[in-house]
């Protein structure tokens, strides 16, 4: 038979509070939220990483995955599925110069959900960047 041990109890923790927003204070919760996606607090994004890669290769045709990875943030290996993804459904043409791919974005290819069918690659591009 074991021995009556008695078990150790920890003193419970104080809970700390969030203190009460200020009634004087005109921040809106949709201005709390910008305010965190500028320092990085927010997660998601209204376009996908596809759409950011198309954007940055669109600007910059010569640019290396590497750098398209730098400037979405995310990691290389994701933007070469991205690219993938891209190219197998034919919105972008990849072209070997060199040692360097060349990419060439198809504006002429509609969006693929059926809300925004109508409208191309092009017109998206053309949103984003003015």
């Amino acid at each position: 038979m074991k021995p009556n041990v008695k078990k150790k109890t920890r003193a419970a923790k104080p809970r700390e509070t969030t203190p009460a927003p200020d009634s004087s204070s005109k921040t809106t919760a949709a201005e709390e939220r910008h305010d965190r996606s500028k320092e990085g607090g927010s997660r998601w994004t209204f376009l996908t990483n596809h759409s950011h890669v198309l954007i940055v290769l669109h600007a910059e045709p010569e640019l290396v995955l590497r750098e398209v990875a730098a400037r979405v943030g995310i990691t290389e290996r994701a933007v070469q599925r991205v690219v993938q993804d891209l190219e197998e459904e034919g919105f972008i043409r990849r072209e070997r110069v060199g040692r360097q791919n060349r990419y060439e974005v198809r504006t002429d290819v509609p969006l693929r959900h059926p809300i925004e069918s109508h409208r191309t690659i092009g017109d998206l591009l053309q949103l984003i960047t003015g």
